[in-house]
């Protein structure tokens, strides 16, 4: 038996987008728990999330049986840090999670310290890194887990909380912030 086809992110993605916007609208406009502007926050990191989904984990790739992937799974891990550095796919996932670091202390007030957002940077990012390793393994997706992209990913989100708290310095974006702020 062999399968072998491909999963795009439209097929995943969108229906989790819409669920996610009838749940966040249900919160605000039906049993009013946030106001019209943290809806907004709220979406608009809802649409970040979801590109990040497509950029880490789409196309997916499905090739089961005769047409499985023949290199064994746990090749496909790098775990040498630094030494096998990618410098372009590197600074990509920088930049993929700075937006990840200035939004997290919006969303939970208690993210207001370059530990904590570090801390939950890495947690995202083994989580994304677990799903790639999940799905190569389990539908022969080519797609490797990295160890550099971990590290790059918990830089962009301590350079994004870095970006914000020098932003939230201007008197004028604290009383803008505090409007949004969950």
């Amino acid at each position: 038996m062999a399968v072998q086809f491909t999963i795009p992110s439209w097929y995943v993605l969108v229906p989790l987008l819409l669920v996610l916007i009838i749940f966040w609208g249900t919160k605000t406009f039906i049993r009013e728990v946030y106001p019209v502007r943290q809806f907004v926050l709220l979406l608009t990191f809802t649409l970040y999330s979801v590109s990040v989904l497509h950029l880490v984990l789409f196309p997916i790739e499905v090739n089961i049986g005769r047409f499985a992937n023949q290199t064994p799974w746990l090749k496909s891990i790098n775990f040498i840090p630094i030494l096998t550095i990618d410098v372009k796919t590197f600074l990509l996932n920088i930049l993929m999670m700075i937006p990840l670091g200035c939004s997290l202390p919006l969303l939970k007030s208690t993210l207001n310290r370059v530990a904590s957002i570090a801390k939950s940077t890495l947690c995202a990012s083994l989580a994304l890194e677990l799903m790639q390793l999940i799905i190569r393994v389990t539908l022969g997706n080519g797609r490797s887990t990295d160890i550099n992209d971990i590290i790059a990913n918990t830089l962009g989100g301590v350079l994004g909380f870095l970006i914000y708290q020098k932003l939230t310095q201007a008197k004028s974006v604290q009383n803008l912030i505090a409007r949004y702020r969950l």
